[in-house]
C-alpha cells in the first residue's frame, strides 16, 4: 500500500505562486509514475500534470500538462526524497480547487485517470 500526503495548499491572490509537495514512505516511489488533479466546486476531478517514473530506457523524466496550466505549472520530482512537487505560478481564480496527488502505472496511465493511489487532497484558494 502506497500512501501519498499532500501539503502546500492555502489562500494566494490572483498572479501569485504556491508550491504542493506529496511526500510518501514508499520504496517503489522511484518507479510509479505521479501526477495531479484538482477538483472545483461543484465540477468533476480533471488532470493537471503528470511526470513519468524512472524507466531504464530513458534519463529524463517525461511531463504532461492540461492546456489550461500548461506554461505556468511545472511538475517535478525527487527520488531521494520521495516527494513529487507541483510549482504553481500566475495563479488564476479558476484555479481555486482541491488538489490531489496520485500515482499510477505508467505516464499515460496517469494522464488518462487510471490511478493506483490518491493522497486526501490540499485545498488552493485563489482570490481575485
Amino acid at each position: 500500500q502506497v500512501q501519498l500526503v499532500e501539503s502546500g495548499g492555502g489562500l494566494v491572490q490572483a498572479g501569485g505562486s504556491l508550491r504542493l509537495s506529496c511526500a510518501t514512505s514508499a520504496r517503489t516511489f522511484s518507479r510509479y509514475s505521479m501526477g495531479w488533479f484538482r477538483q472545483a466546486p461543484g465540477k468533476e476531478r480533471e488532470f493537471v500534470a503528470a511526470i513519468s517514473g524512472t524507466d531504464v530506457y530513458s534519463t529524463y523524466f517525461r511531463t504532461n500538462y492540461a492546456d489550461s496550466v500548461n506554461g505556468r505549472f511545472t511538475i517535478s520530482r525527487d527520488n531521494g526524497k520521495n516527494t513529487a512537487y507541483l510549482q504553481m505560478n500566475r495563479l488564476k481564480p479558476e484555479d481555486t480547487a482541491v488538489y490531489y496527488c496520485a500515482a499510477g502505472e505508467g505516464l499515460r496511465a496517469v494522464v488518462a485517470g487510471e490511478i493506483s493511489y490518491w493522497g486526501q487532497g490540499t485545498p488552493v484558494t485563489v482570490s481575485s
